[in-house]
């Protein structure tokens, strides 16, 4: 246990007891308990293995290597299609956890495994996302502009490329595109 990582457990929150099960839980695995991104995170040899986090509909277990579990229990999620490597366990009731304990244990360990084997998530290349009409548009005309978006990191590419084709309507993309062009221009990225 982590005393660092008490206050998240201690906080009178909507997921309580469903927290302090997975917490027990991950403690029994012997991995180490830290405080990742303002949430408990278990790692093995300093690499993040899983965490708990909660939302308003459920709180979960993230795998961060979920991708390449075998899962036999199919109760591994994607977030959503843009979510490469991670995948979560989700929960809406200690109950839950109670009866799926044993085999949380076990994707536990299969992720340290994994961890420990060295395997990667085979990662989307950048340029395999969408890049919609109206930012090509913008990148052809301003060479300035080419050159800074491609200047930056592959995340922050891929940030702005969601952003901008996960608009409906090509004024919103135009609405979007106009507004990020200064970051893009300054190096950043769509979070900065």
């Amino acid at each position: 246990m982590n005393p660092k990582v008490d206050f998240f457990f201690d906080k009178n929150q909507q997921w309580h007891k469903e927290f302090e099960k997975l917490r027990a839980i991950a403690l029994s695995t012997e991995l180490i308990e830290d405080l990742k991104w303002g949430c408990p995170c278990y790692t093995f040899e300093g690499k993040n293995i899983f965490l708990i986090h909660g939302f308003k509909e459920y709180c979960a277990l993230l795998f961060f290597k979920g991708a390449l579990m075998k899962d036999p229990d199919q109760i591994l999620i994607q977030q959503s299609e843009n979510v490469q490597a991670a995948r979560q366990i989700r929960f809406t009731d200690v109950q839950q956890i109670n009866d799926l304990e044993e085999i949380i244990r076990a994707y536990m360990f299969e992720a340290v495994e994994i961890e420990e084997s060295g395997a990667k998530v085979e990662m989307k290349k950048t340029k395999e996302f969408e890049m919609v009409e109206e930012f090509k548009n913008k990148l052809d005309e301003s060479p300035e502009l080419k050159e800074a978006f491609e200047s930056l990191t592959p995340g922050r590419q891929r940030a702005y490329l969601l952003h901008f084709s996960s608009a409906k309507q090509s004024k919103t993309r135009e609405a979007r595109i106009e507004k990020y062009i200064p970051q893009i221009l300054n190096g950043q990225g769509l979070n900065d």
